[in-house]
């Protein structure tokens, strides 16, 4: 059979000896079952102490099962011996889980009658402490360790740390070929990856020169369509404008009513905050004075606890004075019996002498006879008059004990009664602190609910001063799409038909705004942002270069493709006119067609 190990752990020993004070250390404790010897026997039981910082520390205990007779004899243990290791671990697991606080229940004492701990026995103590005394469940002695013992346990040590040391180098070398086999696939990978990046940027340039070769046909076709709708916008920009001031004026009323109910709110939450803070307020107090009562009532038990104990103190004092009267009384009386027995006796005696008086001449010792009859009368005399006194002094005891005990019976119905109050008055403390934290946890609720609404209420405030700035801006998009609207019209009248097979030099020169290509080579993703809300920009300025093909400030109902719409000429021989200075961006800079 092998050896079984059944526990083997650090655990926190206080170390004492002969010449030196208490001292804390860790020590490894280690418990074995390993086969006996002794035919009869199956398994002995090993307890192993050892230190991880000095490796010559050993002790060593082997318990068989006579030696465990003999050791539940001695500390009267009432547990066998298969039942003994677990019981062991168990106290050891107490003692560990006790360590860390600062007054352990459980603890370990390891003692030796020596100056040091050289090679003399010492004994591992598991104590328990209560409010008592020092409850010594368990006492082992430990034999401190051989030369061949220390020998064989550093032996054993080195072949663990070996075999350790073997399996971590064979998990080093699996880790380290899992690691070049990731390392070689990754890099694989990587070269693949690579390749194909190649291919794509190849791939990516070709497609981007046909790209911007088709953004460039589109360009001029998307151009005259913008031109075509311009006219439809004009038309448009009124019904807009009016639409537009309609709509932010029912929500600017809308936010000035919301705003009023959130203030409204806003000011009852704080009301019911001040109210709950006075409920605070007033529960703290009631607890404080309940406290009080509490604590005077402890105070009070305490008091009559001790006058309890006192006159229980007394009480026994009374009964033990008692038996020793009565047991004297019983031995007065004993001797009384004896001492009438004697008087019988001589009397007897007397009436014989008398008989024989008148045949015998011994008056001398008749008279000595009635000496001591004298004095024998005396003595019963005396003794009569103690057994007197003795009953009177127990008569006199028992009825103290009597008055003992009914002051021990109103003392423990007072102590009932003050037990009873003060667990009532904690009862009401408990009520009265879970009130108050229901209490808090309301305020906390509503202080919650009161920065909600002032989050909702300061966004709704900046969507009201957005909505006023894109009002704002739209105003001065409409009257500059009215000033651009005149401008062409008048040089519409001026142009020539030569003028307009010029726009390629035109855009050639520079005079078509940069932005007007931008927002024509992003056409398609401009009609699919045309579908979401869009806000213009609080700093508008229309001679800059405007967000890529982004609608700015209209709704995308106003972009719908019409048939009837009528194109509008003249746009660009102005801009080739204009091609010295350039002019500002037209409609379709802002607002793509579709």
């Amino acid at each position: 059979e092998m050896t079984e190990l059944l526990f083997n752990k650090r655990l926190q020993v206080l170390v004492k000896n002969r010449d030196t004070d208490e001292r804390r250390s860790f020590i490894r404790i280690s418990i074995e079952l390993q086969p006996s010897s002794n035919p009869v026997h199956r398994k002995d039981l090993v307890v192993r102490l050892t230190d991880d910082t000095d490796l010559y520390f050993l002790y060593n205990l082997v318990i068989s099962e006579e030696d465990f007779q003999s050791l539940k004899v001695q500390q009267g243990l009432l547990i066998d011996f298969t039942s003994f290791p677990q019981k062991f671990i168990d106290l050891l697991e107490q003692c560990i889980f006790e360590q860390d606080k600062e007054n352990p229940r459980f603890l370990l004492q390891l003692t030796s009658a020596s100056s040091a701990f050289d090679h003399s026995p010492s004994n591992l103590n598991i104590v328990e402490t209560n409010a008592f005394k020092h409850l010594t469940h368990l006492s082992l002695k430990l034999l401190p360790g051989s030369d061949t013992d220390i020998k064989k346990y550093l032996a054993t040590c080195l072949s663990t740390v070996k075999e350790e040391k073997q399996q971590l180098e064979q998990k080093l070398r699996k880790t380290e070929e899992d690691l070049t086999r990731q390392l070689n696939y990754a890099q694989q990978t990587l070269s693949e990856k690579s390749r194909e990046l190649d291919k794509l940027r190849s791939e990516w340039t070709s497609q981007t020169t046909s790209l911007s070769s088709r953004h460039m046909q589109d360009l001029t076709a998307e151009r005259e369509k913008a031109l075509e709708t311009q006219a439809r916008l004009q038309q448009q920009n009124e019904q807009l404008r009016q639409e537009l001031e309609s709509s932010h004026h029912r929500s600017t009323q809308q936010l000035q009513t919301k705003v009023s109910e959130l203030e409204t709110a806003n000011r009852e939450l704080i009301d019911k905050k001040y109210k709950s803070d006075s409920t605070i307020r007033d529960l703290k107090a009631k607890l404080a004075s309940l406290e009080e009562e509490c604590q005077r009532s402890k105070q009070q038990v305490l008091s009559l606890r001790r006058e309890n104990s006192t006159l229980d103190t007394e009480c026994h004092e009374k009964e033990r004075l008692v038996n020793q009267l009565q047991t004297r009384v019983a031995v007065l009386e004993q001797e009384i019996k004896d001492k009438e027995q004697l008087v019988l006796r001589t009397k007897e005696v007397l009436e014989a002498t008398q008989q024989q008086k008148v045949n015998n001449s011994v008056e001398g010792n008749v008279e000595s006879k009635q000496v001591q009859i004298s004095k024998l009368e005396a003595a019963v005399q005396s003794l009569s008059e103690e057994l007197i006194k003795a009953n009177g002094i127990i008569k006199k005891l028992q009825g103290d004990l009597k008055a003992l005990a009914g002051k021990i019976k109103v003392k423990n119905t007072v102590t009932v009664s003050q037990e009873k109050i003060l667990q009532e008055t904690t009862e009401k403390l408990q009520r009265e602190q879970r009130e108050l934290q229901d209490a808090q946890q309301r305020l906390r609720q509503k202080e919650e609910e009161v920065m909600k609404l002032k989050e909702q209420l300061d966004a709704t405030v900046q969507k009201l001063d957005e909505s006023r700035e894109v009002l704002k801006t739209n105003e001065n998009v409409i009257t500059w799409l009215n000033k651009q609207l005149n401008e062409n019209q008048l040089s519409r009248k001026q142009e020539t038909l030569g003028m307009f097979e010029t726009p390629a030099a035109g855009l050639r020169t520079g005079s078509v705004p940069h932005n007007m290509v931008i927002n024509c080579c992003h056409l398609k993703s401009s009609i699919k942002s045309a579908k979401r809300e869009s806000h213009l920009s609080s700093s508008f300025n229309p001679f800059t270069s405007c967000s890529l093909g982004e609608p700015v400030g209209l709704d995308s109902k106003y972009f719908e493709r019409r048939d009837d719409s009528i194109p509008l000429r003249g746009l660009l021989p102005s801009m080739h006119l204009n091609r010295a200075k350039p002019t500002a961006p037209t409609a379709s800079a802002y607002f793509p067609a579709v």
